[in-house]
């Protein structure tokens, strides 16, 4: 059976598992976890339906050993967002209802690093077919964007209404409704309006976001005004609310992604960023193009991977990861100290080559993504792997200067009839250009940061890659590394979501 998960009878004991498919599993999300520069929180959870009741809700990674499901689960940062995912599953609705609406909820609760002023990838497995498909709607480049327009100001990259990129994420979570959902787009939107003008309980998370991040917040009078009403940043437990946001929400749920892309609310969000020194226009909300396509598939370690192509870099580099430690004779090779050094060493090399990547729609990049993809390729790699040292950084075919990649949001979805979603997104940096629009409650990305410059100066003091130099609606290259993982084994442990030793989570 092909499908991302079994039957609501089906029970899997963790000893019937041969050691060679826990240690290739464990290998696979330690190296999902290290490509995608993610760490686990405390407050990631999972919602579970179990017939008519809940079972085990809200329950955290730290908390338990197995989850078991026997018609759905959602699994995403923040257990508000978990729980209105299922509520979506229980109104009969599909995977894709159920992601849009716990990433509305994760947009409100955490624009620290998601929201509609910034972009995602989604890959959708559908039970009655063996592809998946992916949903591309990453940020592009404004149309007065250029390679050089941070030459005198190299801060205005990374901070600022400079920063900012044209917004995807909404037209993608409609588009991918368009195709799957059931429910009224309108339902979708309820629990995160409310939760935008009712106020929400900040997370030990955010609290912890907004201290580190306190210049931003309270340089820009957006962020200031809900994060820090009376002068002062708000703590874990108090009650923090966006009515411009909720009201935002309430237009999009009636008129659709026209509001945002076309409408009163693009026009708003403009206005906003442009008074402070912004090039966004409503031209480019209306010429934003969402890339639906197959999902990239990949068949490594006897497992089927779907997931984004480029600019996602994530699933190329996996499978170059995973084809690497799979070129090792035997699983032993790949355990303890001397496999950890080895899966550092397999990373560098991935690292380095996966620079070479950019924008398929502006770049030539064929030939890269079929050495990553190629088996003896990595064989070769390996053979440049010794057990006793570690290279300067020339040795890992390194040409050009790394991307420093930031923050993201990631949700799971599986539903009754077997669908399955995997969403990560994004504003980049924590609250994202440090910008919130006064008039709509949109907290703007800052994802111009993801594109190379000729004039980029890096700690590693390599040129930057002129693959992923800016141009006019170009997308950045990216990490993030949604997949959807198929095999008959595997799909039991995404019926069980294991968590080993305290350490890792899936």
């Amino acid at each position: 059976m092909d499908s991302p998960l079994l039957g609501p009878n089906h029970h899997v004991s963790f000893n019937k598992f041969n050691r060679k498919f826990f240690l290739c599993f464990l290998l696979l999300f330690v190296a999902v976890t290290t490509i995608v520069g993610l760490g686990v929180r405390g407050n990631i959870s999972f919602w579970i339906l179990k017939g008519t009741e809940r079972y085990n809700e809200g329950k955290t990674a730290n908390q338990g050993h197995v989850i078991e499901s026997e018609l759905g689960v959602v699994a995403a940062d923040d257990a508000r967002c978990s729980a209105v995912g299922v509520s979506m599953l229980r109104l009969g609705g599909h995977a894709v209802d159920a992601a849009v609406a716990a990433a509305l909820c994760a947009g409100v609760v955490f624009q620290a690093s998601s929201g509609i002023g910034g972009g995602s990838f989604m890959v959708v497995k559908s039970s009655s077919s063996s592809k998946a498909q992916a949903f591309d709607m990453r940020e592009t480049a404004p149309l007065a964007a250029s390679q050089n327009m941070y030459q005198t100001d190299p801060e205005a990259k990374f901070l600022g209404a400079l920063s900012v990129g044209v917004p995807g994420e909404l037209a993608g979570l409609h588009a991918a409704w368009l195709k799957h959902g059931r429910l009224p787009w309108k339902t979708l939107f309820q629990p995160a309006i409310g939760l935008a003008k009712n106020g929400f309980t900040v997370s030990p998370t955010l609290e912890e976001y907004l201290a580190n991040d306190e210049n931003k917040i309270m340089s820009d009078p957006g962020l200031r005004n809900i994060y820090a009403p009376n002068g002062t940043l708000l703590k874990g437990g108090e009650v923090c609310s966006n009515v411009e946001l909720g009201k935002s929400l309430e237009i999009l749920a009636e008129e659709g992604p026209q509001a945002f892309y076309n409408g009163t609310i693009g026009e708003k969000l403009v206005k906003d960023v442009t008074e402070v020194g912004g090039i966004l226009t409503v031209e480019d909300l209306r010429n934003y193009k969402v890339e639906i396509t197959d999902a990239m598939t990949v068949n490594v370690m006897g497992y089927t991977i779907h997931g984004m192509p480029p600019p996602s870099s994530g699933t190329l580099a996996l499978s170059l990861v995973l084809n690497i430690l799979d070129s090792y004779e035997s699983p032993d090779s790949v355990k303890g100290n001397l496999g950890i050094h080895r899966l550092i060493e397999a990373l560098k090399h991935t690292f380095a080559i996966r620079m070479n990547l950019g924008d398929p729609d502006f770049e030539n990049i064929s030939g890269t993504s079929s050495e990553m993809l190629s088996r003896s390729f990595a064989q070769t790699i390996q053979r440049q792997i010794l057990d006793n040292t570690t290279f300067p950084p020339e040795y890992y075919m390194d040409r050009w200067s790394q991307l420093r990649d930031h923050g993201t949001s990631h949700l799971c979805v599986v539903d009754a009839d077997r669908n399955a979603v995997s969403l990560t997104t994004s504003v980049n940096w924590h609250f994202g250009a440090g910008i919130r629009s006064t008039s709509t409650g949109i907290v703007v990305n800052n994802e111009m940061d993801d594109f190379s410059t000729p004039t980029d100066i890096s700690p590693d003091k390599l040129p930057p890659a002129p693959t992923n130099f800016i141009e006019p609606n170009k997308r950045p290259l990216s990490s993030m590394t949604p997949i959807i993982i198929t095999k008959v084994l595997l799909a039991a442990c995404l019926l069980r979501i294991w968590h080993f030793r305290g350490d890792f989570q899936i």
